[in-house]
């Protein structure tokens, strides 16, 4: 479970998604679908930009809050809480959670087919204040696993 923002002509806007990643590093790709029906959807088409942040499980019940309405009618920042913040000359804010990453979208192929947006990771930020954070991963209808124990196994990498 992500969220991904997206902010056009002077209008920004915060949805819940989820991700796939692409096994590549360089560059590094994550894709998500957008619904027609999403508010978002014109704002990351306008402008090939958005940013993903990854919640972790204290942010779980405004995740839940901000996939229930749209910003057609709510200014999901003010509403619920959350801190924008700018830090590059990206127009989509970000809502400083675990982690987030600034994305642009790499390849429109399938957006303008399936609305799947293939998008570029240009930078990465972690919140160092979070000790040991667990993220969620949504099941649907309100319900999240929450990470568990870590299991570290022999791999021949760092």
């Amino acid at each position: 479970m992500v969220l991904l923002t997206t902010a056009h002509k002077g209008c920004a806007n915060v949805m819940a998604n989820v991700l796939a990643r692409d096994g590549r590093v360089e560059p590094p790709l994550v894709a998500c679908v957008v619904s027609d029906a999403n508010y978002s959807l014109p704002a990351l088409r306008a402008t090939k930009e958005c940013v993903i942040a990854i919640p972790a499980l204290a942010l779980a019940p405004k995740v839940v809050v901000v996939g229930n309405c749209s910003g057609r009618r709510v200014e999901k920042f003010e509403v619920f809480g959350l801190t924008p913040c700018q830090q590059s000359a990206f127009r989509a804010p970000n809502s400083r959670v675990l982690r987030e990453s600034r994305m642009s979208v790499a390849d429109t192929r399938l957006a303008n087919k399936f609305n799947l947006f293939v998008l570029e990771v240009l930078k990465a930020w972690f919140d160092p204040t979070q000790k040991n954070p667990k993220t969620i991963h949504h099941h649907g209808h309100g319900r999240f696993t929450v990470d568990g124990e870590m299991v570290k196994l022999k791999s021949g990498k760092p």
